[in-house]
This record gives structure tokens, C-alpha cells and sequence, in this order.
């Protein structure tokens, strides 16, 4: 063996000696007792739990500076977009069809869809009902280009859009819920 290596050796042996001796005395068995190292064992008075704040987050005990806190993963709340103050919001549009003695059966405010994490159509308003799905946009060329997607299963007044995809209108019973539509303003 050369000299140049044993430093190589000598550092290789310090290596293996060290492992062998940071080893557990655990012989394996699920019912070893795990060893309690002086790193581990906490030192001084026991830290309170984290209590929660006005806010309603949870701030890190006393003792835990430096610590990363892992917080619960939540979407940021989905900020839609204003309609346009001319145009009459969905739930209005909806009433105006019950006060006209149209059926609405079980609305249900759906504006939430009308983000990123829903549909995504970048609509203001959304109220669906079994019989029309009523659609407010921020603006009239969005309002526009939905209702040509949909083609003639839609209608399209201003900043509003009915769609009738889902619903289970009859063709025939349409107008009427465009002729509401178009009165209001």
C-alpha cells in the first residue's frame, strides 16, 4: 500500500467505526423500545400547544422559532368579476320569471362555477334552475361569445345569457322566458 492511501483508509475506517457505533441497540423486534438520545429529550419546562389567534391561525409555541409551521392548504377565496350596472342580476331575472308565472323550479345560486375552479366561463352571476340556467357576464362581448358557442340553445340580452342545455324547457315555451328578460332594465 502506497502512502497516499492511507489517509483514504484511515478516513474510511473512522467512517465504518462510526456507523457501527451510532447503531441502535433495537434487535429488531416490533416490541424493542426505541432509544432516547439527549437531542431528542426536550430540555426545561414542557411548550404550551399552539393556541389560535383572532384570525383563527394557529401561532407557533415560544420555543419553536426558526420551525416552518405547515399550514393547511386552501384556495384563495375566487374573486369574480362585477357585473355591469345596467344589467339585472341573475336571482332578479329569475324572480321576474316566477312573477311572471313562469316555472323556476330549485334555484340554486351556482356564481361560485363561474371561476377558475368551476367553469371557468369568467361570468359576474350564475343561477341555475331545472328549467333555464341565467348567466350574467362583466360585459356584453363575453355575454356575446358564450351565447354563440351555445348556438341556438342559448339567448342573449345585453350582459345576460339564458342557456337552455340543461335544462328541460320546451322549445316552444322560450319566448316567454326571453320576453321577461327583455322587460327588465
Amino acid at each position: 500500500m502506497t502512502t497516499r492511501n492511507l489517509p483514504a483508509v484511515g478516513i474510511l475506517l473512522v467512517a465504518v467505526a462510526l456507523t457501527a457505533g451510532c447503531g441502535s441497540d433495537d434487535d429488531g423486534s416490533p416490541n424493542a423500545n426505541p432509544s432516547v438520545s439527549s437531542e431528542a429529550a426536550p430540555t426545561g419546562p414542557p411548550t404550551p400547544p399552539a393556541s389560535p389567534s383572532a384570525d383563527g391561525a394557529t401561532s407557533p409555541p415560544a420555543g419553536a422559532q426558526g420551525t416552518t409551521q405547515r399550514r393547511p392548504a386552501s384556495a384563495p377565496p375566487v374573486v369574480l368579476p362585477k357585473r355591469p350596472a345596467s344589467a339585472p342580476g341573475a336571482k332578479q331575472v329569475v324572480e321576474a320569471f316566477r312573477a311572471a308565472g313562469l316555472k323556476v323550479p330549485r334555484p340554486k345560486d351556482r356564481s361560485v362555477d363561474c371561476g377558475p375552479d368551476g367553469l371557468g366561463l369568467g361570468c359576474s352571476e350564475l343561477m341555475a334552475t331545472d328549467a333555464v340556467t341565467v348567466y350574467v357576464f362583466p360585459d356584453e362581448t363575453s355575454a356575446s361569445d358564450i351565447a354563440e358557442t351555445w348556438g341556438g340553445q342559448s339567448y342573449q340580452r345585453g350582459a345576460v345569457v339564458l342557456n337552455y342545455l340543461e335544462a328541460k324547457t320546451p322549445a316552444a315555451d322560450r319566448p316567454r322566458y326571453e320576453k321577461v328578460l327583455n322587460g327588465l332594465r
